[in-house]
Parts: C-alpha cells; sequence; structure tokens
C-alpha cells in the first residue's frame, strides 16, 4: 500500500528498472483528467492544467471504450493510488492509471500515457483508457 506521507512517493522517481507509484504531485492532475470524463468532457475542453488537447478521434476512442465497458465511470478514490504505477523511460515517464466505476468500484480499466518534466513542470499526454 501507498502511503501518501512518504517522502518516496512525493515527486517522481527515475528508475528505468522498476515501476513506482503514482507520485502526489502528479495525483490532483488525474484526478481533474477522470473527473472531466465522468462529466462526458473526453476531449478536456474544460481545460487541465499541464495537460495536452485530446483530439476529437482520440476523445472519441476513449468514450466508446467506457461506453463499450458497460459501466459508469466515477471519480478516483484514494485507493487507486495502491494500483497505479509510473515509470521513467528516460525522457518520459509512462504512467498507467486504474480506474474506478460505479458498479464495480475498482475496474479493469487503466487511463495511460505519458509525462515529461519541462521548465513549467511537468506535461501530460494522454494515450488511451483500455482494459487491462
Amino acid at each position: 500500500m501507498v502511503n501518501e506521507r512518504n517522502d518516496e512517493t512525493a515527486l517522481p522517481i527515475k528508475d528505468e528498472e522498476a515501476e513506482h507509484p503514482i507520485p502526489l504531485v502528479w495525483r490532483p492532475t488525474f484526478r481533474a483528467i477522470v473527473h472531466a470524463f465522468t462529466k462526458g468532457d473526453y476531449q478536456l475542453a474544460c481545460g487541465v492544467a499541464g495537460v495536452d488537447p485530446v483530439s476529437a478521434e482520440q476523445a472519441e476512442q476513449i468514450q466508446d471504450y467506457l461506453v463499450d465497458y458497460g459501466a459508469t465511470l466515477v471519480e478516483l478514490p484514494d485507493d487507486t493510488w495502491d494500483t497505479s504505477v509510473a515509470q521513467w523511460y528516460d525522457p518520459y515517464w509512462d504512467f498507467l492509471v486504474d480506474l474506478w466505476t460505479e458498479e464495480e468500484g475498482g475496474s479493469d480499466l487503466v487511463l495511460s500515457g505519458r509525462v515529461v518534466e519541462t521548465a513549467d513542470g511537468y506535461r501530460f499526454t494522454l494515450s488511451l483508457v483500455y482494459v487491462s
């Protein structure tokens, strides 16, 4: 279990050999992304700071996966951080954030993508939502 008070998880870890918990500094961004998705905003038209725009095609793919899955996406609970991970692949991190549904709680759905470190902070690029 990830302890959010552990300084090790406050910032991302650059380790090409192993996955690590999603750092605390990124969690508000992931919560904002999933919040937008729960409202049907798959293109993130509401704007999420530090997140690259989502194309109409990509937004449609995300929506289709969620509809095909047949469950209602909900906000990320704290338990999601127990199983969600990031791994460094110089010069970026890949991430997998486990998603939750109203019907199941923890689901088989994950949000994937990349994060890069910039002079202004972190920049997030979403890839897919899919069944793991």
